[in-house]
């Protein structure tokens, strides 16, 4: 991606254009429109992955994915899991 910066205008209703200056101020507007526009083309991109690789495991033998059931319950494992790592990790500093 470039870091070019180009001026642009973005229309944007007045309410949530004064929630946005209430929550970073209003000379950081270009930074958090950006930050949000990057989060939103990634997590667009990340669907169309997702989308387009869905199903793709399909024939595959994985333990744990045998059903979609299974599958959500083997990816809440991982997250619990995930998030008990992060926990222990803030605790030990």
């Amino acid at each position: 991606m470039s870091h070019e910066l180009i001026r642009t205008h973005v229309v944007m209703p007045k309410d949530l254009l004064e929630e946005v200056d209430k929550l970073v101020g209003s000379r950081h507007r270009s930074e958090f429109v950006t930050a949000a526009a990057a989060e939103k083309v990634a997590c667009l991109k990340l669907r169309q992955a997702a989308h387009k690789l869905g199903g793709s495991l399909e024939h595959t033998d994985i333990p744990g994915w045998e059903t979609s059931e299974s599958a959500a319950g083997w990816v809440r494992n991982l997250r619990r899991e995930s998030e008990e790592r992060r926990q222990e990790d803030a605790t030990s500093r």
